[in-house]
């Protein structure tokens, strides 16, 4: 269990409701109390005074780009904020798509919104989006071997990868994988959404633009994440005109007219809240020790119920986050799975994600600061039982 300064347990720097078994920190992250509050008092300070706050906006963004950017160790002038990853990535695909057709490659564990994005973009310029094929289990090795071989013989204008797979929960080698596409002569977006406090060092240098979010392991409030552009070649705008339309990169993206952006203004109070009640060293051992431990307990329930393999070889595991096989052996698609998200929460007080990977369905559990042994245990003795009959009835 992982404690908090005064000897508090770390669960209680977050006011989550106590029915449920929160292990799915991943997918929409969990917000500190004490950073909600932080948030509240910047509302606050907006509605007390709307001219003021607004008219001062952009020196307060000035300040809070370098701020981040020295927590990040990269050049304030590198980095932008923007709402979140997919529209990082839209940034990205509209500086592209006027340049001509755009022969875009993507993955099959790229996160579908990107991808989604990726195939517009090829689409409205005339260009084509080509699919990489990876194994599940594919080493880092065998990954770069897949992107070479296509990379080396396929016209590629920009090539999208994650850096931490959404469906498959695993890390990629994005900085080789980038160094080896920029050689060829393709752009590179690294989408590093799971990727801010999670990795003490998040961000791909090699890599044109990365997008990481800040909501997830993180722990700052929904709508902040950061966009890194380390091509200075590439220009890049906000996807809304504003009245830094005339300004240079990154300037322009200051302006946001009259978005609520309180949630960029509570990222680094997030970053420095955790590192002062439990040290970021702390959190990212507290989560991979949480994951061997659901290894034990999920992967060996699993197998209780059925399931000869539970345990997915992801080639290389990301440490918060583990892939767990589901029960019964059918062919899932992603709507199939996603639909078991409530009906299991609802039945078993345990949050956990649903993912499909070529038909195959998995289980997506991630720890963050609040995590402990005995939730892992709970969903290993109730909620995977109840699992299996959830899907036995949906099978029949």
């Amino acid at each position: 269990m992982l404690t908090a300064k005064g000897g508090r347990e770390a669960r209680d720097l977050w006011d989550l409701d106590p029915g449920f078994r929160h292990l799915n920190h991943g997918s929409f992250g969990a917000v500190p109390t004490a950073v909600l509050e932080h948030q509240q008092e910047q509302r606050h300070a907006m509605e007390r005074n709307p001219v003021r706050w607004f008219s001062t906006l952009v020196p307060r963004i000035e300040e809070l780009r370098s701020d981040l950017a020295e927590r990040l160790d990269v050049p304030s002038d590198h980095l932008v904020l923007v709402a979140n990853a997919s529209a990082g990535a839209s940034v990205m695909f509209r500086a592209l798509a006027q340049s001509g057709p755009l022969h875009v490659v993507v993955t099959d564990h790229g996160y579908g919104a990107v991808s989604m994005g990726a195939e517009r973009v090829a689409r409205e310029t005339g260009g084509t989006v080509t699919t990489l094929q990876i194994p599940l289990g594919a080493t880092d090795d065998e990954v770069l071997q897949v992107f070479t071989a296509h990379l080396s013989s396929h016209q590629t204008d920009l090539v999208v990868v994650d850096q931490v797979t959404s469906p498959t929960a695993r890390r990629l080698p994005v900085a080789e994988i980038a160094r080896r596409a920029r050689s060829l002569g393709a752009r590179v977006l690294v989408d590093g959404a799971h990727a801010p406090g999670a990795l003490a060092d998040p961000v791909v240098r090699e890599a044109d633009v990365w997008i990481g979010n800040l909501h997830k392991f993180w722990c700052a409030p929904r709508g902040s994440a950061v966009l890194v552009r380390n091509s200075p070649d590439l220009d890049l705008y906000p996807l809304v005109d504003s009245w830094g339309g005339r300004e240079r990169y990154p300037e322009r993206f200051n302006h946001q007219g009259t978005v609520d952006i309180t949630s960029w203004f509570s990222a680094s109070f997030a970053h420095d809240h955790l590192e002062g009640e439990l040290g970021w060293d702390a959190i990212r051992s507290h989560g991979a020790a949480m994951m061997q431990h659901a290894e034990q307990r999920i992967g060996g329930a699993l197998a209780d119920v059925g399931v000869s393999d539970p345990i997915a070889d992801v080639g290389h595991a990301f440490d918060p986050m583990r892939l767990f096989r589901l029960p019964g052996g059918r062919i899932w698609d992603h709507a199939g799975v996603d639909a078991l998200r409530v009906p299991f929460m609802e039945a078993t007080g345990c949050i956990g994600a649903f993912t499909e990977f070529h038909g195959e369905g998995f289980l997506r559990v991630s720890a963050a600061p609040y995590t402990t042994e005995e939730d892992i245990d709970e969903m290993a003795t109730s909620a995977i039982p109840i699992l299996a009959e959830i899907i036995g009835r949906r099978t029949l």
